[in-house]
């Protein structure tokens, strides 16, 4: 049980560096193939092709620069596990401005060939509506 609770916390911080590095090949490598990447106020992505996609277009907007609060981490078998985490940093948007980022996020956590992966993503703001 901590085995795979210190496994999976080391790819959630190795996903907050692919965020804050903007790289959507370190990100990619991090889910599952069929994984699901469901960004609040966009559709969602499904599969490596639609979440490379979704990344990129992230990325392409703009820069993070983020840190992950691992508020637990709940294995539920071998092979499958959840993770609630909240994030804060800033955003800064490519077409100028930018300001505070504050997210809590739900992972669910899938065991491949002896590797966690993420299998599906969600996110909400927790910053107030401007």
């Amino acid at each position: 049980m901590a085995e795979n609770k210190s496994a999976i916390t080391a790819v959630l911080k190795q996903y907050q560096d692919a965020l804050n590095a903007s790289n959507t090949s370190a990100v990619l490598n991090l889910y599952t193939s069929d994984g699901v990447f469901m960004p609040q106020n966009f559709p969602t992505a499904v599969g490596t092709e639609a979440v490379r996609k979704a990344y990129g277009m992230v990325f392409d907007a703009i820069t993070l620069s983020v840190n992950f609060d691992i508020i637990e981490v709940v294995p539920v078998s071998d092979e499958w596990a959840f993770a609630r985490t909240a994030s804060a940093g800033t955003t800064k948007l490519k077409a100028g401005g930018g300001g505070p980022e504050a997210n809590q996020e739900l992972f669910v956590m899938q065991k491949i060939d002896g590797e966690w992966k993420i299998a599906r993503y969600c996110f909400s703001t927790t910053n107030p509506p401007h």
